[in-house]
């Protein structure tokens, strides 16, 4: 018997069929029909009626349907649905955002965002539970329940740094008419062994994500641009002033320009950000949106 797949359609070699057993798939998706949102509950087709815990009214045109399934057993039901974009009142405040370790973000205004450091706060317990998983034997109930709790442990985290990302995303595209973000290379930053758990735990680009999304739906201007040598060049007068990472200040000797390395990067990231939007970085005009 011949097993069609995708992979030998491509020109690998076929091998045994996977046995797809209890807990393989934690998803399945209904396409605009097969389910009603009733007054007190779900109606699923094939299923019948489930209650649900609706957390907020259902807004626009539903669209698709999907019964998702996390680490920890919980389920959820996600709508998707096409809504109309809900546009801000016009801002020609501009905003660059330079991220880091030391400080989750700085803004060109001179703002600095203290970094949460979830993962790290969570770190010890999170050690604890899976020593405690590693001694438990396989296949017993008393190793699932401590894999459940390590699961809860990681989602506890997720959802605190995507809340994080979430109300610091508003924020900004409530405050600014046009933001400028760095274009971060993520996956090759990870690379460095030293950093690579704090660059995971900071989540640079789940931010830029949501900023991106809430930015389109509020008619704001979001851009990335690429942030090299942002943070070596005078925000002032353009000079290139060579500096190690241990350097935090900015100290130019051209212009005698003295402020923080990060927040003479995010002033060049949001000039580079009006530049990409066709303003001159150096015309009145710019300089009063950066304002």
């Amino acid at each position: 018997m011949v097993f069609a797949s995708y992979g030998v359609k491509a020109g690998e070699k076929p091998g045994y069929p996977r046995f797809r057993g209890d807990g393989w798939y934690d998803s399945f998706t209904f396409k605009q029909y097969g389910f009603t949102l009733a007054e007190h509950g779900l109606l699923l087709s094939k299923i019948g009626g489930i209650q649900i815990v609706q957390h907020r009214a259902v807004a626009g045109k539903i669209k698709t349907l999907t019964i998702r399934r996390d680490a920890v057993g919980n389920w959820y039901a996600c709508f998707s649905c096409e809504v109309e974009p809900a546009p801000l009142a016009m801002s020609t405040k501009g905003v660059g955002i330079d991220v880091g370790l030391e400080s989750f973000a700085t803004f060109s205004t001179g703002e600095k965002i203290e970094n949460p450091r979830f993962f790290r706060r969570d770190e010890k317990e999170l050690a604890k539970a899976q020593r405690k998983l590693s001694q438990a034997e396989k296949g017993t109930p008393e190793r699932a329940k401590r894999r459940k709790a390590v699961c809860h442990i990681h989602q506890r985290i997720a959802n605190r740094r995507k809340d994080f990302a979430h109300q610091l995303s508003h924020r900004i595209v409530s405050e600014f008419g046009i933001i400028a973000l760095e274009k971060l290379n993520t996956q090759g930053m990870l690379q460095n062994h030293c950093l690579a758990k704090s660059i995971s735990d900071a989540a640079w680009n789940q931010l830029a994500q949501y900023t991106q999304y809430k930015a389109e739906n509020a008619g704001r201007e979001c851009v990335l641009v690429d942030p090299h040598n942002t943070s070596r060049i005078c925000s002032r007068c353009g000079a290139l002033v060579e500096k190690s990472l241990a350097i935090r200040v900015h100290d130019c000797p051209i212009c005698g320009l003295k402020i923080d390395r990060d927040e003479n990067a995010a002033m060049n990231i949001l000039a580079l950000g009006l530049e990409s939007l066709g303003f001159d970085r150096r015309s009145p005009t710019a300089l009063a949106v950066g304002e």
